[in-house]
């Protein structure tokens, strides 16, 4: 079977968002962020000086990743896929391409996506990997500085220690950076069902091309979500948190417009959406979905033959909410 036919057939999954932001839970020197935790780098913002402290602390003594494993399969997940590295820069794998990873600049030292792909392979989870392939705050070329729409920070570039945006080349960045490690993603973890792209605005469509060849290069039947721009996707992840009452999309819109961009030649669809009002891990945060809620999200969403992938966002000891277990473990039953 391929993992196009896996994909539809597979219709509920689990998503973590962990990182260096867990540490501060969404709060930074008495002010909260306003809505995802993830994003409180740039939110508050926080040059990278003072957030790369975080780095020197980050040491989860409760990380277990076979737990996390058999609570998604406990749960009627069917794949898993966690965020190699967000948009604070951070690798949460061990990159050879920069030292600002969990490996090499934590007491942690060890390889988180090793680890839980260790176990999805023990198991028989599939395995794929959330990689942030424009937005980097920690380099002075990331993207997303030709972009002014609204973000969930001050901007969706890092404008508070890089502020010349006239001196920005996403290229420097892509070439350096993006480039090596998900080169290092693709051949250093075996079989990835999946590449879990996010928020393209400065990639060219060259970039976001060759960014689907290299993946297809070292990994022909992983595939690779609608995020990555430019329609170089194999399916589509709609909006964060969307679930549509019925689905349709036009195959001959405008590739450019929001129909358009909807559509997968191959019938592959998934909503991704959080357990309460945020992607990491905010401590004040007491929104949280209701076993039946996901139940009702599930059903629907597969009816429309979309894939339900339901996000946890683990603390800074590595423990994933109890809220968040006994909600999916009471609507897997």
């Amino acid at each position: 079977m391929t993992n196009r036919e896996w994909f539809k057939s597979a219709r509920y999954g689990m998503m973590a968002h962990w990182g260096l932001y867990s540490l501060l839970g969404g709060e930074y020197k008495g002010r909260r962020v306003r809505d995802y935790a993830e994003w409180i780098q740039s939110y508050m913002p926080i040059a990278n000086a003072e957030y790369e402290k975080l780095a020197g602390i980050f040491d989860p003594v409760y990380f277990d990743a076979d737990a996390w494993i058999r609570l998604a399969k406990e749960s009627g997940m069917q794949y898993f896929v966690f965020t190699s590295k967000h948009h604070d820069g951070f690798a949460m794998f061990h990159s050879k391409a920069d030292a600002y990873n969990v490996a090499d600049a934590t007491p942690f030292g060890r390889d988180v996506v090793a680890e839980l792909g260790e176990a999805c392979y023990k198991h028989g989870l599939k395995f794929g990997l959330y990689y942030s392939q424009e937005l980097d705050w920690h380099h002075p070329h990331g993207g997303g500085y030709d972009n002014a729409a609204g973000c969930s920070g001050v901007s969706w570039d890092n404008s508070w220690d890089y502020p010349d945006r006239s001196q920005k080349d996403f290229s420097i960045c892509f070439e350096e950076k993006i480039k090596p490690q998900v080169k290092e993603i693709l051949t250093q973890y075996g079989d990835l069902c999946l590449v879990w792209f996010d928020v393209p605005h400065t990639i060219t469509p060259a970039q976001s091309l060759e960014l689907n060849a290299l993946v297809k290069h070292y990994q022909p039947d992983c595939l690779i979500n609608s995020r990555i721009g430019n329609g170089a996707y194999d399916y589509v992840s709609l909006g964060d948190n969307e679930y549509p009452t019925s689905f349709a999309v036009d195959e001959n819109a405008d590739p450019n417009s929001l129909d358009g961009m909807k559509y997968s030649p191959y019938g592959l669809y998934e909503t991704a959406g959080t357990m309460n009002s945020s992607w990491g891990y905010k401590y004040y945060d007491q929104n949280w979905i209701t076993a039946e809620e996901i139940i009702a999200r599930r059903k629907k969403l597969n009816e429309l033959g979309i894939n339900y992938l339901l996000n946890v966002g683990p603390d800074a000891l590595g423990r994933i909410p109890s809220f968040s277990q006994e909600a999916l473990l009471k609507a897997a039953k």
